[in-house]
């Protein structure tokens, strides 16, 4: 009778580990942890906790209700979306906590969708205090390699979930421009996002 091997279940002892895209797509993970291929390797890190998942939902809602109003501007926003990197060294898709898209295809047949065929227009993340050095670090040069994205906003809920600040990279000429900083209660707005106004509070 045959011996089945289990496969190894992945977890934050293989951070770093080189993997295939085939490879790291048909992996079994560990629940608890966030998994990313940046080239060529695995990067892991912890899921969010609750603070700051409410603090993505208000902003992944406050898009998606402006992209309804706008689908000339952003037609498509989400959560789960990866994000594919050209010309690194190996295949590289970070995983937004919140991307929106401008080219959506609402004709296509949804079975035929890959993430490898779109890139979006903006890429926000939510700060951890676990690992802030792949938001404020490792993304801002990732984001930098995709022509698609023309803004980087980093939600900074480290210290209070209830009164974050902000921090937002513009691109000019394929170069980030000096980020903006913006605190609690302050107003943003921007010419990508026309008639889109964030008021830095997420109880609003």
């Amino acid at each position: 009778m045959a011996t089945v091997v289990k496969q190894k279940q992945l977890g934050p002892e293989d951070h770093g580990r080189a993997m295939s895209f085939d490879e790291f797509m048909s992996g079994d993970y560990q629940e608890s942890y966030h998994y990313e291929l940046i080239d060529g390797r695995l990067y892991v890190s912890p899921e969010a906790k609750m603070p700051e998942n409410v603090v993505e939902m208000w902003l992944l809602f406050k898009l998606h209700y402006y992209a309804l109003d706008n689908p000339q501007t952003i037609n498509y926003v989400t959560n789960k979306a990866r994000v594919f990197v050209p010309d690194r060294s190996d295949v590289t898709a970070p995983e937004p906590d919140i991307a929106a898209y401008h080219n959506y295809p609402r004709d296509l047949n949804i079975n035929e969708l890959d993430w490898r065929d779109f890139s979006p227009l903006l890429a926000v993340e939510v700060l951890t205090s676990e690992n802030p050095h792949k938001d404020l670090v490792r993304n801002v040069v990732l984001y930098r390699q995709v022509p698609s994205i023309k803004e980087y906003w980093i939600i900074d809920a480290r210290e209070d979930a209830n009164r974050p600040t902000m921090r937002v990279y513009r691109k000019y000429r394929g170069r980030w421009q000096q980020p903006i900083e913006l605190q609690f209660g302050d107003t943003y707005t921007t010419r990508l996002l026309p008639g889109f106004k964030l008021v830095i509070d997420p109880r609003r």
